[in-house]
Order: structure tokens, then C-alpha cells, then sequence
């Protein structure tokens, strides 16, 4: 397609504490009296009442950019899309982006391994239901077969282990603008950084061809300040993520993270 007609070439993201918040925000704003146009109806992109089936939770507007400036003319028709989201909903969306960045799976567009796409959906169930009164893509299941089941999921991908370690990454500074992550089947992260692109490169291939059972992935830079933002922004922001988790999970069954686990586990070697 024509990249003037796309929606979200531009964009811009609000955040907000909670829904009620949000939902009064959007409504003023289109109650604003400006020239640009909303092209969608009212309900057509609220993942909040209907949330998708990955578990994505939020609010798009597509305006179209309306100006009658000389220097802004050529601009006049470009689309903007502008998404709403609550903290919530946020650091949900935010830990699928980190999931697809150090794994070979994406949630997000539901492909690679389906388990992380499920695991995904159940998450956003119990973050809807543990502190937003929502639900979210599993609506009709009952709120302990909801946290059983994804519990399940985290023993089988480590997946909160893996996105805990990725948090010591955010502490660490290099002056070299390649970084190597060595993330282990039982979620441990290994880190080694490079002074240049081809010296990566070809350590890359070596420990893919070394260690075909860990997930490795090269985070490269022009600048260390770069390396500092990709880490800082892939990594930790996630902690909100495992935190609500864990909490909405106590929540939603009354039983803390660690006894629900200790629980599987004696089933597991029943």
C-alpha cells in the first residue's frame, strides 16, 4: 500500500492511571474543535470492550490531518493514528514487545510458538479482571482456571524468570556497540558486547552453532548512549509487567505466586 494512506505512520500514545480517566480524555478530545477528522466510528478500535484475542487491551483513533498553512499544505490528508492505553495495559503491551524481540515467537501477530500467544491472552485476563474490574479474551473461564492455566504456561516457558533476568541488563555500561544476549532453556541471561559490527557477527554464528538450545540474540548500536536505550527500554520496563502478574494472580485465586507454584510442581511429580 501507499505509505501516505497507512494509519499509523504517525502516531502518538497517551497513558493513562485508569480506564475511567482514559475514556474521559478521549471523549473531550472529541469534543475539540479542530479541523482534523476522526475516521472511525466511536467503538470500532476500543480493545477495551473488546478485547483482541492475542489480549491486547487499548484504544485507536485514525484522524486525518487537516491544515491551512502554506508550509503545512502538503502535509493536508496524512492519517494519524493515536492509542490510549491505561499503565496496565501498558506494561502488558510493552512485555509482548520484549517477548518478541528475545525470542523467536511474536505474540503480537500471533506466530512462532502458540504457548507465548496464550500465555499472553491469559496475562491479560488476569490483569483485566485483577485491577481494571474487565475481562479480557477469555471472558467465560473461571478466574482459578484462568491462573492455573497460566501457570502452567510459566513453568513450561520460564517466562517471568526469563523477563526477571532480563532486568540486570538495564545496569550494565559499555563503551561497545554490539551486545551478544545468551538467554538459557532455564532463563538465565548471559551478556558479551563487541566493539564492531562484523566481530559480533561471526561470535553470533559461532554460539548459535555452540549452543543451539539457548535463544541468542545481538542488540546492535551506533552510539553506547543507543545500547543504554534499547536495553533500558526491552528490558526493564518489563518489571511492571512480572509485578502486576504475580499480584493479579494472588488476587485472583488468594494464594500467593510462590504456594501456587510449589502446588504444581507436586502435581507435576504425582
Amino acid at each position: 500500500m501507499q505509505l501516505a494512506r497507512m494509519d499509523d505512520v504517525a502516531g502518538c500514545r497517551l497513558i493513562f492511571s485508569d480506564i475511567q480517566e482514559l475514556y474521559d480524555f478521549r471523549k473531550n478530545l472529541h469534543k475539540a474543535r479542530f479541523h482534523h477528522d476522526r475516521r472511525n466510528d466511536i467503538d470500532k478500535y476500543d480493545y477495551i470492550k473488546n478485547p483482541k484475542a492475542t489480549g491486547y487491551r487499548g484504544i485507536h483513533d485514525v484522524y486525518v490531518y487537516d491544515v491551512n498553512s502554506v508550509n503545512g499544505r502538503h502535509l493536508k490528508g496524512l492519517m494519524v493514528e493515536i492509542q490510549y492505553r491505561t499503565k496496565i495495559q501498558h506494561a502488558w503491551a510493552t512485555a509482548v514487545e520484549v517477548i518478541g524481540f528475545i525470542t523467536e515467537s511474536q505474540p503480537k501477530f500471533q506466530e512462532g510458538d502458540t504457548r507465548y500467544q496464550t500465555a499472553m491472552a491469559l496475562a491479560s485476563e488476569i490483569l483485566a479482571r485483577a485491577f481494571e474490574g474487565r475481562s479480557g479474551p477469555f471472558s467465560q473461564r473461571d478466574k482459578s482456571e484462568v491462573v492455573k492455566d497460566f501457570l502452567k504456561l510459566d513453568q513450561e516457558l520460564r517466562l517471568l524468570k526469563t523477563l526477571q533476568g532480563l532486568n540486570s541488563a538495564d545496569t550494565i555500561v559499555s563503551t561497545n556497540r554490539n551486545s551478544i544476549l545468551i538467554f538459557s532453556p532455564t532463563g538465565e541471561l548471559e551478556i558479551k558486547t563487541y566493539r564492531d559490527a562484523p566481530e559480533a557477527l561471526r561470535a553470533l554464528f559461532q554460539l548459535e552453532k555452540e549452543y543451539p538450545e539457548k535463544d541468542i540474540v545481538l542488540v546492535k548500536a551506533d552510539t553506547s548512549e543507543e545500547v543504554r536505550f534499547a536495553f533500558k527500554n526491552y528490558f526493564s520496563d518489563a518489571q511492571d509487567f512480572i509485578r502486576l502478574v504475580e499480584e493479579g494472580c494472588q488476587v485472583l485465586s488468594g494464594v500467593s505466586m510462590i504456594e501456587q507454584k510449589t502446588v504444581l510442581k507436586t502435581l507435576n511429580i504425582k
